[in-house]
């Protein structure tokens, strides 16, 4: 049991991914409506760094615990989650990703698979507004109606193949949906979507404070954030495990 948990908990820095990509003519439209929907670029330019903190329910599994991630502009992420008393860290030095192994307290380095995902996913604002810098094309897709409200489909393609797609709401601009392969707890690809809800004002910042994750159609993962922090001064030391 405590293993299926660790192997859990490494799979849920895997599931949400930032937008961050260059894109056509189109799509850069949608993306700059985006930006100023979540406050303005000369806003998302003064971050320098993100702390999140919140609580995670995994239903199937009857599991739920705290989680704190740590993201410092361009590209360094830490997770740190609590499950029944066994702590789990994951990070991305902005070169590789390393995770602690709970049983002996070691950092290790991650699975390749999972250290591409996880280094995808520490991509932060900076990406965003300036996104050919990590070489990723954006590209608009069409159209998707959901229970009647239609969202705009934008395909993010990276430079070493890796594909997701996300759904942003045609009348606020903001992120509804995410939608990617990933791996699941026991090494397996599987398709994710991350759907977000819930935007708080924050220092001027619209932020997510719901995102619900499913795992081919079947929910893994709650995760409500109870506090968000900018620009708290994180030094580079505290994302290298070794």
């Amino acid at each position: 049991m405590k293993k299926s948990i660790i192997l859990c908990i490494l799979a849920i820095g895997l599931l949400t991914l930032h937008p961050s990509q260059s894109f056509s003519q189109s799509a850069e439209d949608i993306l700059e409506k985006m930006i100023d929907a979540q406050g303005g670029r000369t806003a998302l330019e003064k971050i320098q760094d993100t702390v999140l903190t919140g609580y995670m329910e995994m239903a199937q599994m009857g599991l739920g615990g705290s989680l704190k991630t740590y993201q410092k502009e361009p590209n360094k992420l830490r997770m740190d989650a609590t499950v029944q008393g066994t702590v789990v860290t994951q990070t991305f030095d902005g070169e590789k990703a390393w995770m602690t192994n709970p049983m002996t307290g070691l950092a290790e380095e991650m699975p390749l698979a999972m250290s591409e995902d996880f280094g995808r996913s520490a991509l932060g604002n900076g990406a965003l507004l300036d996104p050919k810098t990590y070489g990723i094309t954006y590209v608009l897709a069409g159209k998707e109606l959901l229970k009647g409200k239609e969202y705009f489909v934008l395909s993010q393609n990276f430079s070493d193949g890796f594909k997701a797609s996300f759904l942003i709401d045609s009348e606020t601009y903001l992120m509804y949906k995410t939608k990617n392969t990933s791996i699941n707890e026991i090494g397996e690809e599987v398709e994710v979507e991350t759907v977000f809800s819930d935007y708080k004002n924050i220092e001027g910042i619209l932020v997510a404070h719901m995102l619900v994750t499913y795992q081919d159609d079947k929910e893994f993962m709650k995760m409500e954030i109870t506090q968000v922090e900018f620009n708290t001064g994180l030094e580079d030391k505290w994302f290298n495990l070794k």
